[in-house]
């Protein structure tokens, strides 16, 4: 892209050169015909004057390029900012979306092992109610064996 704003940069500035020796050479032109001719002709009267609003003219045109230039220029550094933070804008996006994307993994695993856990916890739960039951059980028939033992004891003792 820069190569074809190149060629124009130099026709531009060849063209401005033109522009303003073309410009001094009306300047001094004007300036020997007020000088040397006191009585000029209508006709070298009216050329003079067209000369001179034509080097006016080419001094805004002149003007007006440059100011053109200097906007080019801040536009094309603009956009190039512009596209700059375009990709870095996009470049946290995919980023953040990776780290969303590793959180979700992270919550989903840490469910399966919770699930996990819990289905061990319930069943060592039943385990326990298990055995807790049996414990019972074999309190109560002790309890029954130890009655009926001192039962036998005090019928022996008596």
């Amino acid at each position: 892209m820069e190569e074809q704003f190149g060629g124009s940069d130099e026709r531009w500035k060849g063209s401005l050169e033109n522009i303003t020796e073309m410009a001094s050479n009306l300047d001094s032109l004007q300036k020997l015909l007020l000088k040397k001719a006191v009585f000029v002709e209508e006709d070298t009267f009216s050329r003079a004057s067209l000369v001179s609003e034509q080097a006016r003219t080419i001094k805004v045109l002149e003007q007006r390029v440059q100011t053109l230039e200097r906007e080019l220029d801040a536009a094309i550094t603009a956009a190039a900012h512009a596209r700059s933070e375009k990709r870095q804008a996009e470049s946290s996006q995919k980023a953040a979306e990776s780290r969303a994307q590793e959180v979700t993994k992270e919550l989903e695993n840490t469910t399966k092992v919770f699930k996990l856990h819990m289905e061990e916890l319930r069943g060592m739960q039943e385990q326990i109610s298990k055995r807790d039951n049996e414990i019972k059980l074999l309190e109560a028939i002790i309890q029954t064996l130890g009655g009926k033992e001192r039962l036998g004891k005090s019928d022996v003792n008596g």
